[in-house]
């Protein structure tokens, strides 16, 4: 299964997976729910569980779309945690490294993903810590100041 799934709810999303994925995502989503802020959203949205700001909340955005803070995704070979707050911000993702490698735990991060094949490699306390970490109005503050420099031209 890949990112690009056309189920429509989370429920039917889960049940596409195999059963030993399904389990996985559901622990991590069981992490991802008890450490959401209030005022995120879970639902579906580019093919992949999503959790984001309401565009009721903040309409405004750069493409038009809501504002993902995480996702979680099954794909080809492997499975996802998207973090929205450690990519837009480089010293939580330094700090979020430091702390990944000091569980022992190999760490196999993309931009904003976090890649596992096994929940036993993904530390789900320092997950939750990065899910607590930004609240809806951070969240917006982060992302207007990152979309703003990115018109900026470097002399």
């Amino acid at each position: 299964m890949s990112m690009q799934s056309k189920a429509k709810t989370v429920k039917e999303y889960l049940a596409e997976l195999p059963d030993d994925r399904r389990e996985s995502l559901t622990t991590v989503r069981d992490v991802i729910l008890q450490n959401l802020p209030p005022g995120y959203e879970e639902t579906m949205n580019w093919g992949m569980i999503t959790y984001q700001i309401p565009p009721e909340t903040y309409p405004n955005t750069y493409n038009k779309q809501p504002l993902m803070y995480a996702a979680l995704a099954s794909q080809k070979n492997h499975m996802a945690v998207y973090l929205t707050s450690i990519y837009s911000d480089v010293e939580t993702k330094e700090t979020f490294v430091r702390e990944y490698k000091a569980t022992g735990k190999k760490l196999d991060m993309g931009k904003s993903c976090v890649r596992f094949k096994k929940l036993e490699s993904l530390p789900l306390e320092l997950i939750g810590k990065a899910i607590s970490s930004m609240n809806v109005q951070q969240m917006i503050e982060m992302m207007e100041r990152v979309h703003k420099n990115k018109g900026k031209k470097k002399c």
